[in-house]
């Protein structure tokens, strides 16, 4: 409920009342605090495991880490002074950015690679997959990064005249080179769906190792999923039927 209260604060700059400045600018900076203990609840999560860093992992704690600059950068924008000064600037398409792209994109591509196996039966290529990550979050960064000093620096977005403005030009055709790698990045799982019906390694019913019952179905899944109703008798379905011997286990 917080989160939907939060949209005005692009919006300082058109002449809001005061009142009006104040609620957004609180309801901005208050929605930091929610959004941080879910960061700290999933660091504690992973805290708490033996990880991984297969694919979907590493998707997963890119998001992290991009998220929690697109809030503290969402902070930054709920000050009014400060977002007067950088309103109508790469500094909020840095932002917007990090919110969609390196939050919302790298969460969808964790969960393509996860899920993938479950849907088909087979395994996607982890070695193109690694290099996907890599080459999507470096890309990302390189691209993203300079866009907030080139907003503080007074730059505007899709300005036309930038060799009047030396100091912004150079940052701005930088970038150009630089979104290269991301797009390199996004080609990667193309390859690997074009090449989807080529020999590759069967998944099984559970690749992850996981705890919940979806993948104690075959891959792919039946239409009715499951013959039989399953017991479900702690957090841990599929982990109690694959060690019935060891039900008082704990995660360590």
């Amino acid at each position: 409920m917080v989160s939907s209260t939060v949209w005005a604060h692009h919006m300082f700059s058109i002449g809001m009342s005061s009142a009006s400045n104040i609620f957004f600018a609180v309801s901005s900076m208050v929605v930091g605090i929610p959004t941080g203990i879910k960061i700290f609840n999933w660091l504690g999560t992973m805290y708490g495991g033996k990880i991984r860093f297969d694919t979907p992992m590493l998707f997963c704690i890119g998001f992290l880490f991009q998220f929690l600059i697109a809030g503290l950068t969402g902070i930054m924008l709920a000050v009014a002074p400060f977002d007067w000064q950088v309103t109508d600037s790469y500094f909020v398409v840095a932002h917007f950015h990090y919110v969609l792209l390196g939050g919302l994109m790298f969460t969808l591509f964790g969960a393509l690679y996860y899920w993938f196996p479950k849907a088909t039966g087979k395994m996607l290529d982890e070695t193109l997959g690694k290099w996907h990550f890599w080459l999507l979050v470096i890309g990302f960064h390189l691209t993203f990064d300079t866009l907030h000093f080139a907003g503080m620096l007074g730059m505007p977005p899709a300005n036309l005249h930038l060799r009047s403005r030396p100091r912004l030009g150079g940052t701005q055709s930088d970038r150009v080179d630089r979104r290269n790698l991301p797009g390199c990045g996004r080609c990667l799982p193309r390859v690997e769906h074009y090449s989807f019906f080529a020999e590759r390694l069967a998944a099984g019913n559970d690749p992850w190792d996981a705890w919940t019952l979806e993948w104690a179905t075959s891959s792919p899944p039946p239409e009715y999923n499951f013959a039989v109703q399953p017991e479900v008798r702690s957090s841990r379905p599929l982990w109690d039927l694959k060690h019935p011997e060891d039900p008082d286990w704990r995660y360590e």
